[in-house]
């Protein structure tokens, strides 16, 4: 299939727009009817945990089914699950609905990333992954930027449950989109497999091949350590441009935008240069670590600016590069049910964050906190460089003695 395709990559942006209008609605809503910041932020989890914990069981079934037949089923129940949601509000009010529909909708949106990621190997067999990669993250980010603003213009105009309605008609008109690029004669990509003698059993195979693979325990590090200065830098960006260096709320939207600006920018060009993996991950993870080391320093908001821009520009490329590599390492028969747990494991950090924050940034400064992150990840960046540079060689001393051993 030719990248140019553009019924596949307008589902998945019309998929990630519908499901960040959910994420933007529910913890706003929650806050307009109850108005207290705490249940804004427990709603948060109970939307975001099941999302996170649903990728293991995700992955196994992928490895069972048809991840292109997954990933229309995703979206044609997202759909049905908003108007499920809509009906019982009218019918027996209260917000906990949108709450359950939007948890439910999370782990559907988990099973549609985890089938996607299983089918663009064999999707664009043939095809520089990184490029490919970097379509689909484009799709996802123009997805992400739009979804908040969408919903913020909708609420104006309407109340919340249609909003929601508008949410099921985008995730039908993904389906449409996925059906219509399946109309130009894409088959089903990999055959169903066996059932598993026990239920555990996907998941023992999966633990196995993280912890046995080499070089996936240590993508799995280097993807938590990032995930940890993103989470960081996410959580405590509004409190450090507004109150640390009091700037006006309109020049932390404007941060805002050029942070999406530059990750789309950076995106666009690995899409068009040729970068090998190695580059790929060797700049954004310095990016990221030195943006950490100058946000969490520095005094004024012009480098605190700088130094959040190459985070989240760079955020994109080092996930080109973690996702690119992983495809090389997992075996295809088993890519479902172990990308489902190492993603499970990538994505803990994020609320590990969320919880530093909460419980050292006012006593340590919420810059000082990004800082000691950025170390962090700096030095897990050190130590697994160290550890495949022993594994390296251990692996040609044993290939100069079984050439020994031949002569």
């Amino acid at each position: 299939m030719r990248l140019s395709h553009p019924a596949f990559f307008v589902s998945l942006f019309l998929a990630r727009l519908a499901d960040q209008i959910l994420l933007f609605l529910v913890p706003l809503m929650v806050f307009r009817v109850t108005g207290a910041v705490s249940w804004s932020g427990i709603a948060f989890a109970l939307e975001a945990l099941p999302r996170y914990l649903a990728f293991p069981l995700c992955g196994a079934l992928c490895d069972r089914r048809s991840p292109l037949s997954l990933l229309g089923a995703s979206q044609r129940l997202r759909a049905l699950v908003c108007l499920a949601g809509i009906a019982g509000y009218q019918s027996l009010g209260g917000i906990g609905w949108l709450i359950a529909l939007s948890a439910i909708c999370g782990v559907l949106t988990s099973q549609g990333l985890v089938a996607r990621e299983v089918m663009l190997p064999k999707l664009f067999a043939g095809q520089r992954f990184e490029k490919v990669l970097s379509h689909t993250q484009l799709a996802d980010q123009m997805g992400v930027v739009l979804g908040p603003v969408l919903a913020a213009l909708l609420l104006q105009a309407m109340p919340w449950q249609a909003v929601v309605a508008v949410t099921a008609l985008l995730f039908v008109l993904a389906d449409t989109a996925l059906w219509l690029w399946r109309r130009g004669g894409i088959a089903e990509i990999i055959t169903p497999g066996a059932i598993p003698a026990h239920w555990s059993e996907p998941f023992r195979i999966a633990c196995r091949q993280v912890w046995h693979l080499p070089g996936l325990k240590h993508l799995v590090l280097l993807a938590a350590g990032e995930n940890l200065v993103i989470g960081v830098t996410l959580a405590t960006s509004a409190a450090l441009v507004t109150g640390v260096y009091h700037q006006s709320a309109g020049y932390y939207a404007a941060l805002q935008t050029g942070g999406a600006i530059a990750t789309v920018a950076i995106l666009l060009a690995i899409a068009r240069f040729v970068w090998s993996s190695r580059l790929l991950g060797l700049v954004s993870f310095l990016a990221i670590c030195g943006g950490g080391v100058l946000a969490g320093l520095s005094p004024r908001i012009g480098g605190y600016t700088l130094g959040f821009l190459l985070i989240v520009g760079f955020d994109k490329m080092f996930s080109v590069y973690i996702r690119s590599a992983r495809q090389r390492i997992i075996p295809p028969a088993d890519y479902g049910k172990t990308m489902g747990v190492v993603i499970l494991l990538n994505n803990l950090t994020q609320p590990i964050a969320g919880a530093l924050v909460g419980l050292f940034a006012e006593h340590s400064g919420a810059g000082s906190l990004v800082l000691i992150l950025s170390l962090t990840m700096a030095l897990l960046g050190l130590i697994v460089s160290l550890l495949g540079a022993a594994t390296g060689r251990r692996a040609a001393s044993a290939e100069h003695r079984l050439l020994d051993a031949a002569d």
